[in-house]
C-alpha cells in the first residue's frame, strides 16, 4: 500500500509542471483579446494593431525557428510552399479576422467562439479524410454551439445586432482558418517538428501582416498611435503570443496533447474574468450558462467522443 501511494505521489508530482505550463499558456493566450480591446480604446485600427503585434513578435518567432532547426536538413521547395500556406491560413488570416472581429463583440464571446475549434477540425477531417463522427461528438458539438448561440443572443440584446453578428462572423471565420491550418499541418509537423513549423509559419505571418500594413496605410501611421498602444502591442507579442506557444509546447511534451487540451478549458473562464475585471464587460446568468454549455460540450466532445 505504501509503495502504491508513493508511486501515485510521484506520478502527480511529475504531472504538476506540465499542468502548470498548460494552465499558464491557456491564460496567457486568453489575455490577447483583453489587450486588443484595451488598445482599441486608443483609436487604433485592426491593420495597424496587428502589424505592431507581429512586428514585435517576429524576432522571437524567427529565433524559435532557428533554434528548432539547428542541425536539421534544409527545407525543400515543397516544405517552403507548405510553410507559407500554413502561415497564411493559421496565423495571418486567422489573427487578422480575430482582431477585426474583436472591434464589434466582447472578449468573452470571442473566446467562446474560438473554443469551438476542435469541432471545426473534426468537420474538416470528415469532409477531407472521411473520418467518422461519433454520436458523442455530435452531442458535444450541439451542446457547445447552443452555448455560443445563447451568449450571442444575449450580446445582440445589449448592442446593435448587425455589428454583433458581423463581429461574431469574423471571429468564427478566424476559427475556421485556424482549423484548416491544424488539419493541413499534420504532414509538415512530422517532417519539420512542431516547434520549427510554428516558428517558421508565424514568421511568415508576421511578414504578411507588415506587408499588409505597408500596402494599406502610410508608414507614418505606425508612429501616429498612442504610447499605450505600443506597450500593449509589446505585451501582446511576448506574454500573449510567444510565451504561451512555448508553454503549451513544453506542456505537451510533459503531459501529452489530450491532457494539455483539457487544461486549456481554463481559457474561456479566464477571459470572462479578465473581461469583467479589466474591461468592465457585463457578467450575467446568460453568459455563465452559455460558457458552462460550451465547456461541457467540448468536454463531452473530446472525452466521451473518442
Amino acid at each position: 500500500m505504501q509503495l502504491q501511494a508513493t508511486s501515485e505521489h510521484s506520478v502527480h508530482k511529475s504531472l504538476a509542471p506540465g499542468l502548470v505550463l498548460a494552465t499558464l499558456g491557456a491564460i496567457a493566450f486568453s489575455g490577447k483579446a483583453i489587450i486588443v480591446k484595451l488598445a482599441y480604446r486608443h483609436g487604433v485600427d485592426a491593420v495597424t494593431l496587428i502589424m505592431l503585434r507581429m512586428l514585435f513578435a517576429l524576432p522571437l518567432f524567427a529565433l524559435m525557428a532557428w533554434w528548432a532547426g539547428r542541425g536539421k536538413p534544409a527545407l525543400t521547395r515543397r516544405d517552403w510552399m507548405g510553410v507559407v500556406g500554413l502561415g497564411f491560413s493559421g496565423y495571418y488570416l486567422s489573427s487578422f479576422l480575430d482582431f477585426a472581429g474583436l472591434a464589434y463583440i466582447t472578449a468573452s464571446l470571442e473566446r467562446l467562439i474560438l473554443y469551438l475549434n476542435p469541432t471545426l477540425v473534426l468537420l474538416f477531417g470528415w469532409i477531407v479524410y472521411r473520418r467518422r463522427i461519433t454520436r458523442w461528438q455530435l452531442a458535444g458539438m450541439s451542446i457547445s454551439y447552443a452555448g455560443v448561440l445563447l451568449v450571442f443572443g444575449h450580446e445582440v440584446q445589449l448592442g446593435q445586432s448587425a455589428s454583433a453578428a458581423w463581429g461574431a462572423l469574423l471571429v468564427f471565420l478566424s476559427a475556421v482558418s485556424y482549423a484548416i491550418y491544424l488539419v493541413a499541418s499534420g504532414e509538415f509537423v512530422k517532417r519539420l517538428g512542431s516547434l520549427r513549423l510554428v516558428g517558421l509559419a508565424t514568421s511568415v505571418a508576421c511578414v504578411l501582416c507588415i506587408v499588409q500594413f505597408m500596402l494599406l496605410r502610410p508608414m507614418s501611421a505606425a508612429f501616429d498611435v498612442a504610447p499605450q498602444v505600443i506597450w500593449l502591442s509589446i505585451l501582446n507579442a511576448t506574454l500573449c503570443t510567444a510565451v504561451p506557444v512555448l508553454a503549451v509546447m513544453m506542456a505537451i511534451e510533459r503531459i501529452g496533447p489530450a491532457m494539455a487540451a483539457q487544461t486549456g478549458m481554463v481559457g474561456p473562464i479566464s477571459t470572462i474574468l479578465m473581461g469583467v475585471v479589466i474591461l468592465g464587460e457585463p457578467f450575467t446568468a446568460w453568459i455563465a450558462a452559455g460558457t458552462a454549455l460550451v465547456i461541457a460540450g467540448i468536454f463531452v466532445f473530446t472525452r466521451m467522443g473518442r
